[in-house]
């Protein structure tokens, strides 16, 4: 991936991992837009920076995507970086029938959001030179959180979907995985004061970092995240799931 002289779109840009590193982008000069369902939010991200722009848009919803992707490309036809970023978390308890309104929330902004996005853009992003889709997914893809099943889930898709555009992509879109650790931000209530997970611009220095090696590499993993994505490598999965808490009492 081009490390400056991209314009790239950042989605979930109104706050947490998609501020931070959107930020970062533009300070490394590129041209950034940020994304998202709070435009209150994006302005604060972009404040009175003139390379970075907010744009509306509802990831739940088909026809929020493909209006954001046509206003978009007629506005920036020079866009050649999709982050997908956007995602919602939250706890369920799927050991008794249950709303479902909930997991589906999750499934569509965290699985057909990104692949819908995706979708909208592919065939811009093939046109141009020094293509590039960035996928958010989580070490959580690896380990499931147990009191997250449906998050746990749709990162673990994220992974999948994102190992097979690679390959198709292959010589066409550069395709990049960023799996996060527990970083201190807002995803669950409480989790930006929780000391136990790595703190939000440490994350996004060190994601900077790896991405600027060269070649970029596939699957961009801070040190903290490791130890759940080899966990099956090392055979450690068992027992990191056993420490984790498999119910919300």
């Amino acid at each position: 991936m081009k490390h400056s002289h991209n314009t790239i779109v950042v989605t979930g840009g109104g706050s947490g991992i998609g501020r931070a590193l959107a930020r970062r982008w533009q300070a490394a000069g590129n041209t950034v837009i940020v994304a998202g369902r709070n435009m209150e939010n994006l302005r604060e991200t972009i404040g009175d920076l003139d390379t970075m722009y907010a744009y509306e848009v509802d990831m739940t919803s088909e026809e929020s995507i493909e209006a954001f992707a046509k206003t978009v490309l007629e506005k920036h036809p020079e866009v050649n970086v999709l982050i997908n970023n956007a995602g919602i978390m939250g706890f369920e308890n799927i050991t008794a029938r249950r709303d479902m309104r909930h997991a589906e929330k999750v499934i569509n902004t965290n699985l057909l959001g990104p692949i819908r996005l995706i979708n909208a853009l592919i065939d811009h992003l093939r046109s141009v030179k020094d293509a590039a889709i960035v996928n958010i997914s989580s070490g959580l893809a690896f380990v499931p959180f147990p009191i997250s099943p449906t998050y746990s889930a749709s990162k673990a898709a994220i992974h999948s979907y994102t190992q097979s555009l690679r390959r198709q992509l292959e010589g066409k879109v550069e395709v990049i995985e960023i799996a996060p650790p527990a970083v201190r931000t807002e995803l669950n209530p409480g989790q930006s004061e929780n000391e136990e997970y790595m703190p939000l611009d440490a994350f996004a220095d060190e994601v900077m970092t790896l991405l600027q090696q060269e070649p970029t590499p596939s699957e961009i993993l801070v040190e903290r995240v490791k130890p759940l994505r080899f966990a099956e490598r090392d055979s450690k999965l068992d027992i990191i799931l056993k420490n984790m808490p498999a119910s919300l009492d």
